[in-house]
């Protein structure tokens, strides 16, 4: 099977994240997305984010009867810092294809990830770009350490010395952000078509980002 892993806080999810799963299922042909929610994020250890729980569910309401889409909760069955290297190679003890999705701003930090360069040989990687920077990454876009280890292949992909590889590919970019519709909500402003309607109603009855 082919799949992908998509993580983050998803603080909450919203229509961005959905599409852009949807639009790399359908590029990469991937039989399933596994959404995986942050339990401890390791770089925003100090930032209030929601329980756990409640991050769940609004990603269980937002996919659900989607049979390519999938809720891991792994990382709060492990405890502690959620680190991606301990997750990938969780999945990778099951799938042998793994397609790790990450922002350009997320993969532009990747070396003050916990074993960074170990990533780059346990699963390939799918990089999220704006249609107008595709032309402008080279080998810059990678950390200076491994940059010996990377070869460009074409445009917009390149190989790993593993034989893992680097996708950039440009996703539909909807203006829409977690911090944004927590800003809206906190100041009585409708998040209406920003998030599935069934996670806006969660977030009502809950109190979620209220002052």
């Amino acid at each position: 099977m082919k799949i992908g892993l998509f993580g983050g806080t998803f603080d909450p999810i919203h229509i961005g994240h959905l599409r852009a799963a949807e639009e790399i299922r359908e590029m990469f042909l991937l039989d399933v997305i596994y959404f995986i929610p942050v339990f401890i994020p390791p770089h925003k250890r100090e930032k209030k984010i929601a329980d756990y729980e409640d991050r769940l569910n609004m990603i269980r309401l937002s996919i659900k009867g989607n049979r390519f889409m999938k809720l891991s909760d792994i990382e709060i069955k492990r405890g502690g810092i959620s680190y991606s290297y301990d997750t990938i190679r969780y999945f990778e003890d099951k799938f042998k294809d793994i397609y790790f999705i990450i922002g350009i701003d997320a993969f532009s930090e990747i070396h003050t990830w916990y074993r960074y360069k170990d990533l780059f040989y346990h699963t390939n990687f799918i990089v999220m770009v704006r249609p107008s920077n595709l032309k402008h990454f080279d080998l810059e876009l990678f950390p200076e350490e491994i940059r010996s280890h990377i070869e460009i292949q074409e445009n917009g992909v390149f190989k790993h010395a593993s034989g893992k590889k680097i996708y950039l590919k440009d996703i539909t970019q909807l203006d829409i952000s977690s911090t944004r519709i927590r800003y809206l909500v906190e100041n009585n402003r409708s998040i209406k078509y920003l998030v599935p309607e069934k996670v806006n109603l969660f977030i009502e009855k809950r109190g979620l980002y209220r002052k």
